[in-house]
């Protein structure tokens, strides 16, 4: 395995073959998502990927954004093999600068079954008053 991680908010750099198959295949949220439809999200997103030292690209996080007020934490992932390095943290940790560095954004929101240990250590509970946030699905047949 790599000794060495690089953080990245380039979105030429983003693999987007690997960030596809990874979200439609192996992810629990995105499983079966389109390749235009992951190209669409990609291009309307911030994007950030963490790189290893043969330069392959290892993860991978989304961020929709107003870059004002508002951003949604999405899309997290990191290759299998790589699982267990930090990656998940340095994701988190780069994201949260970016949007420190970059924008007034004041509310991060994101939702997860699977790491909510992970996202605790930077600071995200559960919504204090989560009656108030609803949902709408939108049935495309």
């Amino acid at each position: 395995m790599p000794t060495s991680f690089t953080f990245s908010n380039d979105r030429a750099l983003i693999d987007r073959d690997l960030v596809h198959r990874w979200l439609s295949e192996e992810s629990y949220w995105a499983k079966g998502r389109s390749r235009a439809t992951q190209d669409a999200a990609i291009d309307a997103s911030r994007n950030y990927s963490i790189r290893d030292d043969a330069d392959r690209q290892v993860g991978y996080a989304r961020v929709v954004t107003d870059g004002v007020t508002f951003a949604w934490l999405c899309d997290v992932f990191v290759d299998e093999k790589a699982r267990g390095h930090g990656i998940g943290r340095m994701l988190v940790e780069g994201v949260l600068e970016d949007l420190r560095e970059s924008s007034t954004v004041k509310r991060i929101m994101l939702a997860t079954s699977t790491a909510g240990g992970l996202y605790a250590q930077y600071g995200f509970a559960p919504s204090a008053d989560p009656d108030h946030y609803m949902v709408k699905l939108i049935d495309r047949g």
